[in-house]
């Protein structure tokens, strides 16, 4: 299976301008864990995940004064969508994050994710929204 097959086309696409609050609320929203970052002053493309959100906010730092171009990953690495879900999962593996912007003849073409890797790794009998037996919720 390959990346075009697993990655999400809808993107949720930020300027550098937005606080961590306003990027925050978007991918609360839309449920999802990354966003891209468009900054044609400072290279192009860069990425803004939840895990940059909580580090400035577990560092004290105002949510919503903080802008994204602060918090931006502008070292991506990029996939191709004919790359193979196992070469996606061992860049993912290889560079400690869980997110990666799909290029497609230079442009952002979507976003693969470790859990959209996993959902296409699944059993077909799985059901989605259910929990495997003997996994439970934290809370319950």
């Amino acid at each position: 299976m390959l990346v075009r097959d697993a990655m999400s086309t809808v993107i949720l696409t930020l300027g550098p301008a937005h606080t961590l609050r306003e990027a925050a609320t978007l991918m609360s929203a839309r449920r999802i864990g990354a966003a891209v970052v468009l900054d044609p002053d400072a290279g192009g493309i860069g990425i803004l995940t939840e895990r940059d959100v909580l580090n400035s906010v577990g560092l004290g730092q105002d949510p919503d004064t903080e802008r994204a171009h602060a918090h931006t990953t502008t070292d991506v690495v990029f996939a191709a969508p004919t790359w193979t879900l196992e070469e996606a999962a061992r860049a993912m593996t290889h560079g400690g994050f869980r997110h990666l912007i799909v290029l497609d003849h230079g442009e952002v073409a979507g976003i693969v994710s470790v859990r959209d890797i996993i959902r296409c790794w699944l059993p077909d009998r799985e059901i989605p929204g259910r929990e495997p037996a003997g996994l439970a919720r934290a809370g319950s």
